[in-house]
């Protein structure tokens, strides 16, 4: 498969703009492109898909790359067959989900992605990357008749990975724990992506970008952490 990715756990950092903390990566998966279509479905805050938009639009302005929302197409299949790059933005990841099958874009991003387009996600669009959505940390407020997402990778990423607070008093459960629950059901591994952190795949090549390692879970192991520039490309090879 000649993937072409970022998936990037957060568009914002604690003390940076929209996507400022990613810009470097972006500008290399978008080297040479003018255009690119925004995917909003998943409505953060419920804001709408033209508001949505408009924010990645003033993001994307300095670098002399033209935005348009999938929405404002009478036909999003073929809008989606005809992009230069895609780039799913963040928010509810049912919601999300649930509006790629209704708009039939599911199949389309696969097949335009499997042949090497530029495909960027940002939390819930690196949600939908994975082989399926059931390590989100969303609510589920809407019904999706499937969790299976875009597959672009064989694995399940978990964006906004939270490690325990040492001298913290709560009792409930962790994420580590939730992803230990997961895999009592499910094989594929899970990256769970800390803040700052994302995941640059080019073709059968992994690089973990960003300031922190990622901890990574395997059905049945104790979970393993990564460093910026380790070698994991072995999760492509999940089955």
């Amino acid at each position: 498969m000649s993937r072409d990715l970022l998936l990037i756990s957060t568009s914002t950092t604690h003390g940076t703009g929209y996507l400022e903390h990613a810009q470097e990566e972006i500008q290399h998966l978008l080297k040479g492109k003018r255009s690119l279509l925004f995917i909003p479905y998943a409505r953060p805050g419920g804001i709408s898909h033209t508001d949505y938009t408009a924010k990645v639009q003033e993001a994307f302005a300095p670098w002399e790359i033209t935005v348009t929302g999938v929405h404002t197409y009478d036909d999003p299949v073929k809008a989606v067959n005809e992009a230069e790059a895609v780039f799913i933005g963040g928010g509810n990841t049912f919601v999300l989900l649930r509006q790629l099958y209704a708009n039939k874009l599911v199949q389309p991003l696969q097949q335009r992605a499997g042949k090497g387009m530029p495909y960027m996600g940002t939390s819930a669009g690196t949600n939908v990357a994975g082989k399926t959505i059931g390590t989100t940390n969303d609510m589920p407020v809407v019904h999706v008749k499937t969790f299976d997402a875009l597959q672009l990778v064989p694995f399940n990423i978990n964006p906004h990975y939270l490690d325990p607070e040492p001298d913290s008093t709560h009792m409930g459960e962790t994420r580590e724990t939730r992803i230990a629950e997961f895999h009592q059901h499910n094989r594929q591994p899970v990256v769970g992506l800390r803040e700052g952190s994302m995941l640059r795949i080019k073709g059968d090549k992994i690089a973990l970008l960003g300031p922190l390692p990622a901890r990574i879970f395997l059905q049945g192991q104790k979970p393993l952490e990564f460093m910026p520039g380790d070698d994991i490309g072995f999760l492509l090879d999940a089955v």
